[in-house]
């Protein structure tokens, strides 16, 4: 079975932070999060456990194999549990040390469509519910959440907490509230046990360990809808009296419009590099920058001179240079091939590779220019070139100043090394004159004018 992909998806995020660390004593006391999980989970329960680079099948017997590997490698515990349809990760890590909180239980499933199908919505809901109300009942908990993980990275609710401690309580430690919440007894009691389980909300629930489950709405299905946004509102502005409900329902107004699916009409010689960068960038931010680059309009491909008017070869041995031209190909392949392992087939496709690594890494920021200018710029022209000759029919003209070196075709000299040279100024120069477009408009050209016969 093949792992869907997780590229321009967003996903379900679901965490608990617990108070105790259940690894203790050898993972004895993960008998009760198992459990519930196994009780609970249904279609996206974990088949693997993964320890390090081994995989096992999902079993009791394999998760203590895991805690073991770890003791021998004097490792923190690490639990990786793992399904791949439903693309599932499930998380569970020892902190190590004195903190707010002791173990936190981390997961994902993508891609959140699955959660909004209507034959899914109120079983997965149910489930989720279930699940929580089990593990919150069982170990004592500081916070937990369980929402669409765009939405959650806007809200920024994990950032400048204070430090937690026995009286230490303040209200600024809740900062959003999500479909599914799970309150600790500490947070209760500084926010009033008596406000907090009054909450207006679909479901509000005391739980043993002197937790409150909260669950704003009877799925997550509508996270984004007028209903879902004022059920937060109001459950929010409660808890948190100090707040403004009008201001708070603005702010997940604007958060809805920030996340609304966006279309994208890319410039159609930069797309495949633009729905790469797009496929980067977080769920919470993609919305934004497919906006951004609907707008953005590369320059102009100048790069080339009619081919009758560009100057000849002044090199002795022209095969030579083609030769070592050649050479400097390779040899970007040797520098790029760990990150870009298409890069040794010199293909169009690799040049848009290329780019995304290029881009993802900031080169132009990141590395020394001394290295750019001397190692990378004649290596990434002299591959710009050989992919015109080899999948455009071009032909090498050298000279002897890199930038004046041409690859002809038909009726027009291209000049690689110039676009590299302007390719590589600066990260925002990558997307303006990438290798792509570049290609694209020589391909274009060649196709309506090409070589005599």
């Amino acid at each position: 079975m093949t792992r869907p992909s997780r590229q321009g998806t967003d996903s379900l995020v679901f965490d608990l932070d617990l108070c105790s660390d259940p690894f203790e004593e050898g993972g004895s006391r993960l008998g009760p999060l198992l459990d519930a999980l196994e009780a609970h989970a249904g279609e996206w329960m974990a088949e693997v456990v993964k320890t390090g680079k081994r995989k096992n099948k999902y079993s009791r017997a394999a998760v203590l194999e895991s805690i073991k590997d770890d003791a021998a490698e004097d490792n923190l515990p690490f639990l990786a549990l793992k399904r791949e349809s439903p693309d599932v990760e499930l998380d569970v890590f020892s902190m190590g040390a004195p903190r707010p909180y002791a173990c936190c239980v981390s997961g994902q499933i993508w891609p959140f469509s699955l959660v909004e199908e209507p034959a899914r919505a109120a079983e997965w809901s149910r489930r989720f519910i279930e699940l929580f109300r089990a593990w919150g009942s069982h170990y004592p908990v500081t916070h937990g959440l369980v929402h669409v993980r765009s939405d959650s990275e806007l809200s920024r609710y994990w950032e400048n907490r204070p430090e937690e401690g026995p009286g230490q309580f303040p209200r600024e430690w809740l900062k959003a509230i999500f479909w599914l919440n799970v309150l600790g007894k500490e947070w209760v009691d500084g926010l009033g046990r008596a406000r907090v389980l009054s909450t207006p909300a679909h479901l509000v629930e005391e739980l043993p360990t002197g937790a409150v489950l909260i669950v704003t709405r009877p799925t997550i299905a509508d996270w984004r809808s007028e209903e879902a946004r004022v059920a937060q509102a109001k459950a929010f502005a409660h808890l948190r009296p100090d707040l403004d409900f009008d201001t708070v329902l603005r702010e997940l107004r604007e958060r809805s419009a920030m996340l609304a699916p966006m279309e994208p009409r890319f410039e159609p010689d930069s797309a495949p590099l633009f729905h790469r960068v797009v496929n980067h960038v977080s769920a919470a931010e993609r919305p934004r920058k497919i906006a951004e680059l609907n707008a953005f309009r590369p320059a102009e491909v100048e790069e080339w001179l009619p081919a009758d008017a560009a100057p000849r070869s002044d090199v002795a041995d022209p095969a030579a240079v083609c030769r070592d031209y050649n050479g400097m190909g390779d040899d970007l392949s040797i520098l790029l091939h760990p990150d870009v392992p298409a890069i040794f087939k010199a293909t169009p496709e690799s040049l848009t590779d290329i780019d995304y690594r290029v881009w993802w890494e900031k080169f132009p920021e990141f590395y020394q220019r001394e290295k750019i200018d001397q190692r990378l710029f004649p290596c990434l022209g002299a591959y710009l070139g050989e992919v015109l000759v080899q999948h455009l029919g071009g032909r090498w003209v050298p000279r002897r100043n890199l930038e004046e070196a041409q690859v002809v075709i038909g009726d027009r000299a291209w000049l690689p090394f110039v676009r590299v040279r302007r390719y590589l100024q600066s990260t925002a120069s990558l997307l303006d004159y990438s290798l792509t477009k570049f290609y694209r408009e020589a391909e274009r050209h060649a196709r309506a004018r090409p070589n005599p016969t």
